[in-house]
């Protein structure tokens, strides 16, 4: 059976009180059904965590040697942390970065990604939805190993 971790990262605990304008009216707990939803109807074995915290998001990526694939939304890190960037590429486990909202019509602060280079691809703006099409890709067999 296919495992993939998702991972979401600060203040994404927040969702659908935190401008929902930008980031959607669904809170976490209706994205992550949305998710176990469709793993159960692919057999997929799905873990999901939700951290604030920068230090646990590296060691949830540590811990996921034995999984096929990420889905991460490191949200306000996907700018400032090397350490999530260096410890994707050192467990080599295909990623895919998301994005709830488009970064790259936002402020000029949040268009630049030091994530997206050690991930197999990142999807952006097209809100909850994106998750899904993240697991689709692993589902798929979209992964290279």
């Amino acid at each position: 059976m296919q495992k993939i971790l998702v991972i979401h990262g600060p203040n994404l605990n927040m969702l659908g009180k935190r401008k929902p304008e930008i980031y959607g009216r669904l809170s976490l707990d209706d994205i992550n059904a949305k998710i176990e939803y469709l793993a159960k109807e692919n057999n997929i074995n799905v873990s999901i965590i939700q951290s604030n915290s920068e230090g646990k998001i590296v060691d949830a990526i540590h811990r996921a040697r034995d999984f096929d694939g990420i889905v991460i939304n490191p949200a306000g890190y996907t700018h400032s942390s090397v350490a999530i960037r260096d410890a994707i590429e050192a467990i080599s486990i295909p990623a895919i970065e998301v994005h709830l909202s488009n970064i790259y019509a936002r402020e000029e602060f949040r268009q630049k990604s030091i994530i997206a280079s050690v991930c197999e691809g990142q999807i952006s703006g097209l809100g909850w939805v994106g998750y899904l099409l993240a697991m689709e890709y692993f589902i798929r067999g979209g992964a290279r190993k």
